[in-house]
This record gives C-alpha cells, structure tokens and sequence, in this order.
C-alpha cells in the first residue's frame, strides 16, 4: 500500500457539501469522493490517501480515506472543454477547520515531516514510505487527542444498538475504529499473525501476502 497526498483549495473549488458529508461519515463510516489525481497514473486500489487543505488558513490535513478505483479520464472538474485524470476515494475521516481542529502545517513541519512539502501544486503526490508511517502516527495521535466532532475512535449516537436477551431489550453501546495503518501495524507487531481463536498462522501459510489477508 502507497500513501498519497491531495489538494483542497477553496479559494478554487467550494465544497458546499463538506458538513452532509462529514455526517455521511459519522452515520455510515465512510463518504465517496471523486477526485482529480493529477498526473499521478500509478495510484491503485487500496492506496492510502491524505486530504490537505490549501489555500485559506488553517492550512494542514483534514482527511484522510483510500482510494477504490485506479486512475480514469473524465471530464475536467472546471466544466472546461478537457479531461483531467481522477480516481474514486472512501473518505473515513473528514474535518471541517471552520468547527473544528485539523492537523495543522505547524506540525506536520516537525520532526522528519519536516523534509516533505506539505502544499503541493497538484493531488496524487506520493508520499516516501518512511514519511508515510509517522504521518500515520501523527494522525492517529491527533484524532486520539483532540476535541473532533464526529471522532472515528470515541462511541457516538448512531453507533447504540438494541439487543434482546430473553425477550428484555437492552442497549449495547459499541465502538466504531477508523481502519488506521498505524494502528493495524502496532497490533500486528503486539499479537502477532496468528489467529486469536484457532491459532492459525498467517504468516507462515501466506508469507507477505498475511498483511493482506487478515485486513
């Protein structure tokens, strides 16, 4: 799996739809975008994606999902009488900056992170792999430790279910995780490819290919 970094400006493109969207995300766990890719055609399904914004201050990341298709030509987003390159993305984390916190460029200038530029001219640069993984558990802390409003890692409304017990119903507040990298791999390296219930062992029956199997 790549990790890819596109572009938001509003300055050029309104997202009229951002706040239905974000409560797409806290309802259902994930919201469809289409999105240009620039020239990158080397994106494939699977791939991580990170959403920066640009343009309007606070500037820094506000997104993050994976992208479902492979790049494709259609029509350019301007209405212009061209074709730009674009590929569907499952956003499982959206944040609006004007009601929330974001991650900002003032951390992501920290660190190793420091030695990536942050604004690109263009969506579907790609991200080195060592930069990938702190940007992952850069990310994960931020959402783990701030005030979001719709936080993929704290219990909300829409994630009560009822149950019956012998015919008693009772509420069972259930967790909802966003599938973060960074946390899939800490578990990983903590527990293990073995199979908690009947010991089956991953790794050892599909080598590499385990890190995929047990997604």
């Amino acid at each position: 799996m790549k990790t890819y970094l596109f572009v938001w400006n509003p300055k050029r493109w309104t997202w009229e739809t951002l706040e239905q969207d974000i409560e797409k995300v806290n309802l259902t766990g994930k919201c469809f975008q289409r999105w240009s890719c620039g020239n990158t055609k080397s994106i494939q399904r699977g791939d991580r994606i990170f959403l920066v914004k640009v343009g309007t201050e606070p500037k820094g990341i506000i997104g993050a999902g994976f992208a479902t298709t492979e790049p494709f030509l259609e029509r350019h987003w301007s209405g212009e009488n061209k074709v730009a390159s674009y590929i569907d993305i499952d956003f499982e984390v959206l944040l609006n900056s004007d009601k929330e916190p974001i991650l900002t460029l003032n951390i992501l200038k920290t660190g190793n992170l420091s030695q990536y530029s942050w604004i690109p001219q263009a969506s579907g640069i790609s991200i080195r792999p060592e930069l990938a993984d702190e940007l992952e558990a850069v990310w994960f802390d931020f959402l783990t430790t701030q005030k979001i409003r719709h936080n993929p890692f704290v219990p909300a409304e829409n994630e009560t279910q009822i149950t019956y017990t012998e015919g008693t119903p009772n509420q069972v507040t259930l967790t909802k995780y966003e599938r973060n990298p960074f946390a899939r791999k800490k578990c990983i390296a903590h527990f293990g490819l073995s199979c908690v219930v009947c010991g089956f062992n991953f790794e050892k029956t599909y080598g590499l290919f385990a890190q995929i199997v047990i997604q």
